[in-house]
């Protein structure tokens, strides 16, 4: 079993697509260790700001099933991936990381570069995961965190009172 972690995003109906998001998780891969919600701008164009959060979970699928169930449930949500690459998205999943596997198979990249540059993934992703050790970098996501949290946008953690968002 490898421990799992996909980042979780929306700025459209963003409390409706983060539920179905997790309903989804849940329902594919079972119990999920979820962060906090923040709430960040949009990066790389004007947009309303998005809600952001992690979840983990325990697999012992293969990188290219979990993506292929991620990207079933941004369709679930009513995201076109054919859509312009910075723009509204009903869901983003992505996946972060892989136990601690390095992946270069097409476009699955893993580590994704987003967990050492973007705010709104190493946040929520420290919050439950900071020990842990970047498998390329070796570096802690606690100590990545305080070295970007200093330059970092605006985070904004958001309590939503959904009992699907539970944190474990």
């Amino acid at each position: 079993m490898e421990r799992v972690f996909v980042s979780i995003g929306s700025n459209v109906d963003r409390e409706q697509h983060i539920e179905i998001a997790i309903d989804s998780l849940r329902a594919r891969f079972g119990k999920l260790q979820l962060s906090s919600v923040y709430e960040s701008a949009a990066v790389g164009f004007d947009g309303a700001p998005f809600f952001n959060l992690v979840a983990a979970f325990d697999t012992d699928g293969e990188p290219a099933e979990i993506v292929a169930a991620l990207h079933a449930i941004e369709r679930r949500c009513g995201r076109e991936r054919d859509a312009e690459r910075f723009g509204p998205r009903t869901m983003d999943l992505d996946l972060l990381l892989f136990g601690d596997r390095v992946v270069r198979e097409g476009k699955t990249v893993i580590p994704r570069g987003d967990v050492s540059t973007q705010a709104y993934v190493l946040c929520p992703l420290a919050e439950i995961a900071g020990e842990r050790r970047h498998p390329v970098s070796g570096d802690t996501l606690a100590a990545m965190w305080a070295r970007l949290a200093d330059g970092a946008g605006p985070l904004r953690r958001v309590d939503i009172r959904s009992p699907n968002l539970a944190r474990n």
